[in-house]
Formats: C-alpha cells, structure tokens, sequence
C-alpha cells in the first residue's frame, strides 16, 4: 500500500511539421520523444499520427480551411512530412 506507483508516461516535446496528406496540407506539432528523432516516431507503426495545434489547409497549403488543437492523421494518407526547422525560405541557386 505504501509502494511506489509506476506510471507508463512517456517524456516528449512538440516538433513543428508541415504534413502533406492526399487531401491536405497540415501545419502543426508532433510530439517526439525526448532524444527521439521525428522519423522513428512516425515509423512506429502507430495507425494515426496525433497532431496539436494544427492549421489545416487546402492540398496546396494556399487556403487555411480550419484550425484544431488536436487533430490525427491517418498514417496512410500521408504523403510527405519535414520538420519546420528544415525549411529553407531563400531561392535556390541556378
């Protein structure tokens, strides 16, 4: 009764993502595990990925149709995912 009590939380912190589906263009945050990489949470063979804080757009990303705090994707329907951190907002050499 007076024993310590397990808990199975896990430690994680949000990643900024651009998630293209087949339909949608998704800017929110996954949670990773801490020292975790984006790709290893993804591969996981979760079903749904969990998305916070999530501003979904058309399939272009031109025209934010709705915003959640909590959204999941089916793991099926996603075509691409880049951390926020990889963007790269300059032109490109020619």
């Amino acid at each position: 009764e007076k024993g310590k009590i397990f808990t199975s939380i896990v430690s994680k912190q949000p990643v900024k993502v651009t998630i293209q589906t087949l339909t949608n263009q998704v800017h929110g945050e996954i949670h990773v595990r801490r020292d975790g990489r984006l790709k290893d949470e993804l591969d996981s063979g979760a079903k749904f990925v969990a998305v916070t804080n999530a501003n979904i757009f058309d399939a272009d990303g031109s025209t934010l149709l709705t915003r959640s705090r909590f959204v999941t994707i089916n793991s099926d329907q996603i075509i691409w995912v880049f951390p926020d951190t990889e963007l790269i907002t300059d032109e490109p050499e020619k």
